[in-house]
């Protein structure tokens, strides 16, 4: 009888596990590194190993990470794992559930402090009101993104945060519009170009395409290569790739940066600009409302269409009518 080991459980868990080793110096580093981890919604399972639910997103969050890693003069592998022994799939799970209930409760707290304020008759200014409910909202979507399996405290918290909402708008109170600002073009070398990204493309290569073809280069066409070792071509121009003419700068992902290069003004960008940030770094910089939404829409397209075109095609139409809505909103 040939014992070829344990037989694999075809219902488990597949894992994404990023192993770290960073210098010790200087300590800003390991901070920001952590902030990143928590940020992507990693678990630790032991020290200095973090774990994420195995998919496409969790893989390029994981390399970009490690690109920040190896650049600030750290070391790191990323491998995808069974679990078989010592720590059990639900045992993981418990702990990322239990990471977002916390999350959740710092939020519930934030909520219920506010509604004792108001209670109390202690008045706060309109826009700062609306201010702290937009970024309550902003954070709540943003632990949800990370909320893999259903933590207990989402829907609670939903609900508070749902409450407080529908108070502000019985308050029938609205924001100042500032007015539009008229682009401009410094795009007429970037035309005709064909723009190479990485396969299976998601939200920031999805929105950076989309600001190519409408408003950089009308003609442009797309090519899909591996994410690592593609030589450019004649006419070709890389983005949100490594070592590509447009990627990610310091804080900035891609779209912010390509907005920033081709001069473009709008405040309808600069808003999608913003959610595309929340979406793609996790850092909620801006804590954009309408990040929640947008990346689960791009993950409904991730998951069912897995041709990059197509991925480009229905995202295109998405970033289509959410310029329309906050454009108009800035009139």
């Amino acid at each position: 009888m040939n014992d070829s080991g344990p037989p694999q459980d075809p219902t488990a868990d597949r894992w994404l596990l990023l192993v770290h080793q960073l210098p010790s110096k200087p300590a800003y580093f390991r901070v920001k590194i952590w902030r990143r981890l928590q940020a992507l919604g990693a678990v630790a399972v032991k020290n200095a190993v973090y774990a994420l639910p195995a998919g496409e997103q969790a893989q390029e969050d994981f390399e970009w990470l490690l690109k920040e890693i190896n650049d600030g003069g750290g070391e790191g592998l990323i491998w995808e794992a069974r679990l078989l022994d010592g720590l059990s799939d639900q045992d993981v799970r418990d702990l990322f559930n239990a990471a977002r209930d916390a999350d959740y409760q710092a939020v519930a707290a934030e909520i219920r402090a506010i509604q004792s304020a108001e209670s109390a008759g202690q008045e706060t200014a309109t826009s700062e009101m609306r201010g702290r409910v937009a970024r309550l909202r902003a954070n709540f979507a943003a632990i949800a993104t990370i909320d893999f399996f259903g933590a207990d405290g989402r829907e609670a918290t939903d609900g508070l945060l749902s409450a407080l909402e529908a108070w502000l708008r019985e308050e029938d109170r609205e924001m100042p519009k500032p007015s539009q600002e008229p682009p401009a073009d410094r795009t007429a070398t970037y035309r005709g170009r064909v723009w190479v990204t990485r396969k299976s493309v998601q939200v920031d290569r999805i929105a950076s395409a989309w600001l190519i073809r409408r408003f950089i280069d009308p003609d442009a066409t797309f090519k899909f290569v591996p994410a690592k070792g593609y030589i450019p071509g004649k006419g070709e121009l890389r983005f949100d790739m490594f070592e590509a003419e447009f990627t990610h700068k310091g804080d900035r992902c891609t779209f912010e940066f390509l907005l920033a290069d081709a001069g473009l003004k709008d405040p309808g960008l600069t808003a999608i600009s913003q959610i595309v940030h929340d979406i793609d770094l996790k850092d909620a910089k801006f804590s954009r409302a309408e990040a929640g939404g947008v990346a689960r829409v791009i993950e409904g397209i991730a998951a069912t269409d897995k041709d990059d075109d197509r991925r480009l095609e229905r995202g295109g139409v998405i970033f289509d009518d959410l310029y329309e809505v906050l454009r108009r909103r800035r009139r």
